[in-house]
């Protein structure tokens, strides 16, 4: 059953999708640094990033100094949600975001 699932790799990017495995959004030799789920927050403007990948763990956002967002989620404000006792991270502020074409 394909769900909308998300990674971030180790070049900074993230890639979102409907697929079966996080592992299906790989590309090349793309090397994994987490994933997890996304949902649309259209009343806040936000893409809201939690849970986690069961092939590659939480994203260790702690890697990253930018992150690389295809272009179409521009004017979203990006978050991820921990389901533990952390503190919501909220991508937007901790990283610098650039934008690609996908």
């Amino acid at each position: 059953m394909t769900l909308p699932k998300f990674i971030i790799t180790m070049d900074g990017f993230l890639r979102l999708g409907m697929v079966n495995q996080h592992k299906e959004l790989l590309i090349g030799d793309d090397e994994c640094i987490g994933g997890g789920y996304y949902q649309f927050d259209w009343v806040s403007n936000r893409l809201i990033l939690d849970r986690f990948s069961y092939d590659f763990g939480r994203p260790r956002w702690h890697l990253l100094d930018t992150l690389k967002v295809p272009i179409q989620y521009r004017d979203l404000r990006i978050v991820y949600l921990y389901d533990d006792n952390h503190e919501d991270y909220i991508v937007s502020d901790e990283l610098k975001i650039e934008y690609y074409d996908s």
